[in-house]
């Protein structure tokens, strides 16, 4: 569908934990949404709080179905890959329009996240679970 879209757009990329997004923003939109292809709605199935997270810097800036979204999002599970769309979202207004960046900053849309998996030690099950104590 992204190739179905003429015009002009602008570009975004973001990241969280393990996952990359791309989004293309074109101004004058409905307000969709595709992810990979799919409508987000389809592609996040009935996680609300996942389409709420992608939402969430248009909501910061009132810009509510102004702009239709086209993404391309790889690695990771569902809850990185929407952080990763909302910080390549907030990246792509930001490069439309520079002085969304003071808002969109404040609301910390603009950070990327530096939080990821912290590695398996050695002699432990996972990352900090120790193996059972056992007296006797």
């Amino acid at each position: 569908m992204a190739d179905t879209i003429k015009g002009e757009y602008y570009y975004g990329m973001g990241r969280r934990k393990t996952a990359v997004a791309r989004v293309r923003l074109f101004p004058n939109g409905d307000g969709s949404i595709t992810v990979n292809g799919k409508p987000a709605q389809n592609y996040f199935g009935l996680r609300d709080t996942h389409l709420a997270t992608i939402a969430a810097p248009l909501r910061a800036l009132d810009l509510n179905n102004t702009y239709t979204m086209t993404v391309r999002v790889v690695g990771g599970g569902t809850t990185g890959q929407a952080g990763a769309i909302r910080h390549a979202l907030a990246r792509a207004l930001v490069r439309q329009n520079a002085e969304f960046k003071a808002a969109l900053r404040k609301a910390g849309y603009l950070t990327r996240d530096p939080r990821m998996k912290e590695r398996k030690k050695p002699g432990l099950k996972r990352a900090r679970k120790a193996p059972q104590y056992t007296k006797r």
